[in-house]
């Protein structure tokens, strides 16, 4: 994959004593920013192209695949979805004192921490735009979630930003989403909105919310290709203990830069599906083997895959990515229970 260096061009100045990151002699641990005000309004460039890690398909590209059109298991590959693992089950007791996750499905989790719930891209939706209906039934009933204190979105692509789903909660709803994308909630009538850029943070209820970067890209519509930031979260609770949610990512450098700067993370929330045909989606989705390097490279101490056994996005089996995802962690020989290969509506505490 190939790396480009992180741009301030348009965005926050860097932080004091940071060099540019990318550069060689940058330092390794620059200090955290400080929160910035919830709900800010404010200006971002034009287009956010100059993040991108790898150039966007070009011609040649769009018409190989549309030559070998792979874009679906085959009838092999769908025949194993009756054993997808999902099992819906109420969401644990938790106090303030408690990290608690439980997955939703493909992106969606209902994370718990320092008394708060938030919910990370959130999809109640069956199906969505130019996809399949769900392959496995949502894993948290809406009517049984708790009040939502805050929502995280990694990007605008239509898997990870339902406006159906967001159209169910209360308009003054805290939204944490990525730069330039403020104006999408703010035409639904949502009224506290906090765009960041990446390594800014804000802070909710003792929480500290911070945005970080992803190898990935945005685009909703014909005209806005990049318009608007992608990226991951870490959440840090009161007590320190930290949660990483990467949202949709493909592997490189920026996964031992998160991990660097955010020392400790506890769990991180790694997507392993929709990998095939890789010379497609190599540069913006992880293969299972991939997020498991990426979880080595944070430092983190447990990893729960998820953007797989929800919905059918791309070529490879269905039930492909949780036997890789498996055998790649058994390779590290990282104790077995700190993979919390969850089933949909499964749920972990983190002790």
């Amino acid at each position: 994959m190939t790396q480009r260096p992180e741009s301030t061009t348009g965005t926050a100045a860097p932080e004091p004593g940071a060099r540019e990151a990318g550069d060689p002699a940058a330092a390794p641990h620059p200090p955290l920013a400080a929160p910035r005000p919830l709900a800010e309004r404010r200006v971002w460039p034009r287009t956010f192209h100059d993040r991108l890690t790898s150039p966007l398909p070009g011609l040649k590209a769009l018409a190989r695949f549309a030559r070998e059109g792979a874009v679906r298991p085959t009838p092999d590959g769908l025949a194993d979805i009756p054993r997808l693992p999902c099992a819906p089950g109420p969401l644990p007791r938790v106090d303030a004192r408690t990290v608690a996750v439980t997955w939703v499905g493909h992106a969606s989790w209902v994370l718990r921490i320092g008394g708060l719930t938030v919910l990370t891209d959130p999809v109640w939706s069956r199906r969505i735009l130019g996809t399949p209906a769900r392959i496995t039934p949502v894993g948290v009933p809406w009517e049984a979630l708790p009040r939502v204190d805050a929502v995280v979105i990694s990007h605008n692509h239509y898997d990870h930003l339902d406006a159906p789903t967001l159209r169910r909660l209360p308009r003054d709803t805290p939204m944490f989403v990525p730069a330039g994308l403020a104006p999408w909630f703010h035409r639904r009538a949502f009224t506290r909105v906090t765009e960041l850029d990446w390594w800014e943070a804000a802070e909710l209820g003792g929480v500290r919310f911070d945005f970080v970067p992803a190898h990935h890209w945005s685009k909703r519509t014909l005209a806005d290709t990049c318009r608007s930031l992608w990226g991951g979260w870490v959440l840090t609770g009161p007590d320190g203990r930290r949660v990483h949610f990467a949202g949709d990512t493909g592997y490189g450098h920026w996964f031992s830069r998160i991990g660097g700067r955010y020392p400790g993370i506890d769990l991180t929330l790694l997507p392993i599906g929709a990998y095939d045909p890789r010379w497609w989606l190599a540069d913006v989705h992880c293969d299972p083997e991939e997020a498991v390097r990426a979880a080595q490279d944070l430092g983190a101490r447990h990893m729960a895959p998820m953007h797989w056994g929800t919905f059918v996005l791309s070529a490879e089996p269905v039930l492909e990515p949780l036997t890789r995802v498996r055998a790649a962690w058994e390779r590290t020989g990282l104790p077995r229970e700190r993979l919390w290969d969850l089933p949909v509506g499964g749920s972990r505490i983190l002790t």
